[in-house]
């Protein structure tokens, strides 16, 4: 913990230049020898990872850090990066360039020597295909770069022996286990550790941005078992080097940079068993010691799921920091099955992001966007005409909007394909990502090109279940049932912003509402998910892939509600949607028991991407004797069908002085929406969403 409090003053302490990563690439695109694009992005990659000189901090445990590629660039610098990135341009997470979970596994078990023997092999099968033979030859450029810096780390902390504030055990630790990833494959559980963190720390000198670390408890374990049972590894120690790690995840967040980092722990392993094991924990831990939103930690909770487990994760989320996300591994892997994946694949899931699931180097990088069900609803009312003012029933109404949700679904999709491809992807290739995706080496193909096992996946997320269901189900009991009111009266309260029509928003107010258990309600969260899902279904990416739908807005809600006037549930213009699969904040009175039995009752395995359930509960939920029951209403929860649970666990009076007094509350974590960062860092509109969440005494 000692080492963990000092490396995270030094992170903090103040770096020269900019972060400007590109530099160092230029340099190698001007002085690069081949000829082709991608030997050309070789020759960058080269650079990028061998030019920076190696900077180790004197709390170092597992080296690796984005600091070297801070510089103090000069008008004719800035000048060679714009001619050099236009000849090379980059894809980003529009066009499959970033949110990946590289197949660590892998990388492990053969290391950096063996992965370039491998490529070789298959240079070797392609050797009378000239455009395989370059790409392949790209790609053992980029991991022979990656063996270069690595030695270069372990020359830079051999030079540091003996300076002063250094110690010398830790130096000539991290110079021997670089040493040795130079040479063959990790054969002790820091070994791989430091072999993962410089891969990851190489691709974020790539720009690439929420690379996941998987499953982190999986890969690593055979190293961490076979440490511990020859007594060169404990529990404290594998979790101190695991928050050496962790501590420098939250390096850019802690230099201005936004980024989540998802690590994936617990759930089943290829052969459908429970994988919980001694790592898993020393993971929780680790997290908790670190105690900054870095790391972006989710827990697959598997049926047979120990309680310890379930209960370290409780523990660690009552501190305030608001992860791990809980997930529903049951849920989630029938829902990637529906898309026809093989099992031991989708048993391998990871999330990257927020909560998007993702199929462990299987795929191309994630790709999604937000789709809006409120604007179609809304239509069907404001639009004035015989269509709407034939509507008779609830069952016409809900015609009109299918169909206009079918055309919103079809306008979305032709919009996904648009921003989705690349006109000339030979000029985009990632020979260093293709490296870390099953397949890509065997095929001699770039990941966005064929090479992955599977095509890519895009995820249609969904926005404001709470907000639709709740409108739907005041329209059917005000409109049709009780007939207090005509659609053409709610058109005119709606333009309006209820304005003048104060009863008539009282009376949609006092509607039901999701999140109560509530029949009426509840059965439109259910439409909203079969039908949308349904829709896109049918749906594929640019290259074939399948479209997941997903329940998970991030904060988007918010911005979405500020464009969006006002819905027939009472809520006004601009006023944040509902959030992800989450009720309308305020309007779920029945307590927690109710709110996960309307969460629950949608079918969500229908939403391969995932689902972002938000609820808050009082500190003391989380204390011994109370925790259990949390623990209990999670399970049941699971079994009834949810997907996903997160949970903030900091009382609403703080959050309130920390709004008016932030100088106060500069370590305080919550969790957003699929992330968790400083609360005092959101903007108020955030923080105010946070706030507006319900919060549970007890349950």
């Amino acid at each position: 913990m000692n080492n963990v409090n000092a490396l995270r003053e030094e992170i903090k302490a103040p770096v020269e230049g900019e972060f400007l990563p590109n530099h160092f690439r230029c340099r190698g695109y001007a002085a690069g020898v081949r000829a082709t694009p991608s030997g050309r992005r070789a020759d960058g990659l080269e650079a990028l990872f061998t030019l920076p000189q190696p900077y180790i901090y004197k709390n170092d445990l597992i080296a690796g850090s984005i600091r070297p590629y801070f510089v103090a660039a000069s008008e004719e610098d800035r000048a060679a990066v714009t001619h050099w990135m236009s000849k090379y341009p980059e894809r980003g997470f529009g066009t499959n360039g970033d949110h990946f979970a590289a197949d660590y596994r892998t990388a492990v078990s053969e290391g950096v020597p063996g992965m370039i023997a491998h490529t070789e092999r298959s240079m070797n099968d392609h050797k009378d295909e000239p455009d395989k033979l370059d790409f392949l030859s790209s790609m053992k450029v980029t991991l022979s770069a990656l063996i270069t810096k690595l030695r270069m780390y372990a020359e830079k902390a051999r030079s540091l022996i003996g300076t002063e504030g250094y110690d010398d055990d830790n130096l000539r630790f991290i110079a021997d286990n670089c040493e040795a990833l130079t040479t063959g494959a990790p054969q002790t559980f820091a070994q791989g550790l430091q072999l993962v963190w410089m891969i990851h720390n190489c691709f974020l000198s790539e720009g690439r941005y929420a690379m996941a670390l998987g499953r982190i408890d999986q890969y690593l374990y055979p190293l961490y078992e076979a440490d511990v049972k020859r007594g060169a590894l404990d529990d404290d120690r594998a979790a101190e080097l695991l928050a050496n790690v962790f501590m420098k995840i939250c390096e850019n967040r802690l230099r201005g940079f936004d980024d989540v980092v998802n690590i994936c722990i617990g759930g089943v392993d290829r052969d459908g068993v429970c994988a919980v094991n001694g790592l898993t924990y020393c993971v929780i831990h680790a997290v908790r010691d670190v105690n900054l939103p870095g790391p972006n930690l989710s827990a697959r909770v598997c049926e047979d799921a120990p309680d310890r487990f379930l209960d370290e994760c409780l523990k660690v989320i009552g501190t305030g920091l608001g992860y791990p996300a809980l997930m529903n591994d049951t849920v989630n892997m029938k829902a990637l099955l529906h898309h026809g994946y093989e099992l031991e694949d989708v048993r391998d899931y990871c999330m990257v992001g927020c909560i998007e699931n993702f199929l462990t180097g299987k795929q191309p990088p994630w790709v999604d966007g937000r789709f809006d069900p409120i604007n179609p609803m809304l239509s069907v009312i404001l639009d004035d005409g015989p269509e709407r003012d034939g509507i008779t029933d609830m069952d016409g109404f809900m015609q009109i909007y299918k169909a206009k949700l079918k055309k919103a679904a079809d306008d979305y999709t032709a919009w996904m394909h648009g921003v989705s491809s690349v006109a000339d992807p030979e000029n985009y290739t990632a020979p260093f990502l293709s490296c870390f995706c099953d397949f890509c080496i065997d095929r001699g193909l770039d990941i966005n090109m064929g090479g992955s096992k599977y095509r890519s996946s895009h995820g249609a997320v969904l926005m404001g279940i709470g907000t639709v269901s709740d409108s739907l189900a005041a329209i059917e009991k005000l409109v049709f049932t009780d007939k207090k009111y005509t659609l053409s009266q709610i058109a005119e309260a709606l333009r309006a912003n209820y304005e003048g029509f104060d009863q008539m928003r009282q009376d949609l107010l006092d509607a039901p509402k999701y999140g109560n258990d509530d029949d009426l309600a509840d059965k439109y969260a259910v439409f909203y998910t079969e039908y949308l899902s349904d829709l896109f279904d049918g749906k594929r990416t640019h290259d074939g892939g399948r479209v997941y739908t997903a329940m998970a807005s991030n904060v988007s809600n918010i911005y979405f509600g500020r464009e969006i006037g006002a819905t027939p549930d009472g809520r006004l213009s601009g006023v944040p949607l509902s959030d992800a699969a989450s009720p309308t904040y305020g309007r779920d009175k029945r307590g927690v028991t109710s709110t996960l039995l309307s969460v629950s009752k949608p079918d969500y395995t229908r939403c391969a991407c995932g689902t972002v359930v938000n609820q808050k509960f009082s500190p003391s939920a989380f204390k011994d004797g109370k925790r259990e029951k949390l623990a209990q209403l999670i399970r049941v929860y699971f079994k009834r069908g949810g997907q996903e649970i997160q949970i903030n666990s900091t009382s609403r009076e703080i959050l309130k002085d920390a709004m008016d007094h932030p100088e106060n509350y500069q370590s305080l974590v919550v969790r957003v929406s699929g992330f968790s960062a400083l609360y005092v860092t959101l903007g108020r509109e955030v923080q105010e969403d946070i706030l507006a969440r319900t919060q549970h005494e007890a349950v």
